[in-house]
């Protein structure tokens, strides 16, 4: 089991009278990436700042390998923490000048800066430009300098704030495959701010969901995305089909919920009267022209509302007896059935597809 580098407990931070982050429990294992989400104004930042000691909690205790991080220790242990922020904080100075400056700090010999800073600029693609000035680099060029200069401190926890956020969209899917390869190689323990969904579950392991500077949900991504907890980690996390209904029946394996009248299957044990909502992702409804009865699935019966074109889905609007759902499907097999707005299509979606939320 990996150990733990960080915990949160009881932490409280506030401003006045208001508390804007309140944080029960969080653990951070070594070797971990943990991605935070949440709308704006959720405490992401905040609880960013905490973890990487940049800020000190009005309450709570943040323990750093067993050590109180706020009890005399914390300039020694924040040199274990190297974060990076949406917009690059560059001196106007070389690439070279800028990514050595946290090791000429540290008064590390010419040797070992050498080392280190070489391989990074090699690993990051940008050794070309080490005597280049800051004010000349793309945004791309710029950020990549950025991660060198936390990099190259070979820091315990990496901290990022949105760091590909304000990158035109073929830069950042380039550093952003740079930066995946990274962690997959370095194995380093990172937690990032994201407001992008794919990119939160394409780089971590585990996600943070927080509301209103509380912790909404926290678990393996997979869970999250696709077993909420709640109805308002369901619209953070995209599910855009969110169902109110009682369950009706069940059998051990399965329930029976009424939903406006139509009738859903959903894997659960849940007794009849339940108040319910049903989630299920806009990817996993299946449409087609076929009558298909799989045994394993609901299948039900709508008109297109609306078809709007992406490049790699089409996002299909349906009404099925007064009730809206939304379709991503993907483009080229969408095209070739060749959909049309007020037809009639069916659509499908397993068993396991849809997710239970409990209502009070």
């Amino acid at each position: 089991m990996a150990a733990t580098l960080l915990s949160l407990r009881d932490v409280v931070v506030r401003y006045g009278d208001t508390a804007t982050l309140q944080i029960a429990a969080l653990d951070l294992q070594a070797g971990e990436v943990l991605a935070i989400i949440g709308p704006n104004g959720s405490g992401k930042s905040t609880l960013l700042r905490v973890m990487g000691l940049l800020q000190r909690p009005s309450d709570g205790t943040v323990m750093f390998r067993g050590e109180n991080a706020f009890d005399g220790n914390l300039l020694r242990l924040r040199r274990r923490c190297a974060t990076v922020f949406q917009e690059p904080l560059l001196l106007n100075a070389t690439v070279y000048e800028n990514a050595v400056l946290g090791l000429k700090l540290r008064g590390l010999s010419n040797h070992e800066i050498a080392r280190r800073l070489d391989a990074w600029l090699e690993r990051l693609g940008i050794a070309h430009l080490r005597q280049r000035f800051a004010r000349s680099l793309s945004g791309g060029e710029a950020q990549r300098t950025s991660l060198v200069r936390a990099l190259v401190l070979e820091p315990e926890i990496l901290l990022l704030d949105e760091p590909f956020a304000a990158l035109d969209p073929a830069t950042r899917e380039a550093l952003l495959r740079d930066f995946q390869a990274i962690l997959n190689e370095s194995k380093i323990t990172a937690v990032f701010v994201t407001h992008d969904r794919n990119e939160a579950f394409g780089l971590a392991g585990r996600i943070a969901v927080l509301h209103h500077g509380r912790m909404a949900q926290i678990g393996a991504r997979e869970d999250v995305f696709h077993r909420p907890a709640s109805e308002i980690v369901a619209d953070i996390v995209g599910i855009e089909n969110r169902l109110p209904g009682v369950v009706e029946d069940c059998d051990g394996r399965y329930v029976t919920i009424c939903v406006n009248q139509i009738r859903l299957r959903a894997a659960g044990g849940l007794k009849p009267g339940t108040p319910v909502i049903v989630c299920l992702r806009p990817e996993s409804l299946m449409i087609s022209r076929d009558n298909l009865r799989a045994s394993d699935s609901n299948q039900l019966t709508g008109i297109i509302k609306g078809i709007l074109d992406g490049l790699m889905h089409q996002r299909i609007t349906l009404e099925c007896d007064g009730l809206t759902l939304v379709a991503l499907i993907e483009r080229q097999p969408c095209v070739n059935l060749k959909l049309t707005e007020r037809e009639t299509v069916t659509i499908t979606f397993s068993f396991s597809a849809a997710h239970i939320i409990i209502t009070h």
